[in-house]
């Protein structure tokens, strides 16, 4: 099964998810990409998920373009821009899903109050993709 996971900047929530859904089943392709990629991972992202035992310090921030053409089983933006922006693919896909989340990136104050944030995102994006990974997607495989 193919999922693509799409957030504006690719640097963040839709690395975070592709982390999640990667680790509940080897059997899943998982890929994520930006509407507008950053071109590098948020460090706090790659340090929260490490610290929930996923190192994602080996993805690459992508450009959706890359993936237009490909047959994916579902679609899944993360954040309202990629929502909004979402390009039509050439290639055939089943299912297109929002799950939005709060940006953490974009968040203001102390080093712990930002990291609690990063943490707090994360901790959503994994209820969430668990959720929908037991309910929806391990029927399927």
């Amino acid at each position: 099964m193919k999922i693509l996971i799409l957030c504006t900047g690719n640097s963040c929530r839709s690395q975070m998810a592709q982390g999640f859904l990667q680790s509940f089943d080897n059997r899943l392709t998982v890929c994520s990409a930006g509407t507008d990629a950053s071109g590098s991972l948020n460090a706090m992202a790659v340090k929260v998920m490490a610290d929930s035992g996923i190192d994602i310090s080996s993805h690459t921030s992508d450009q959706v373009d890359k993936y237009l053409d490909e047959e994916w089983d579902y679609v899944i933006t993360v954040c309202g821009g990629a929502n909004e922006s979402c390009p039509s693919f050439t290639g055939k896909v089943k299912h297109r899903l929002h799950m939005g989340f709060d940006d953490p990136s974009h968040t203001k104050g102390s080093e712990d109050y930002i990291l609690s944030e990063f943490n707090r995102v994360r901790d959503e994006i994994k209820k969430q993709f668990h959720e929908f990974y037991k309910n929806v997607l391990e029927p399927q495989l």
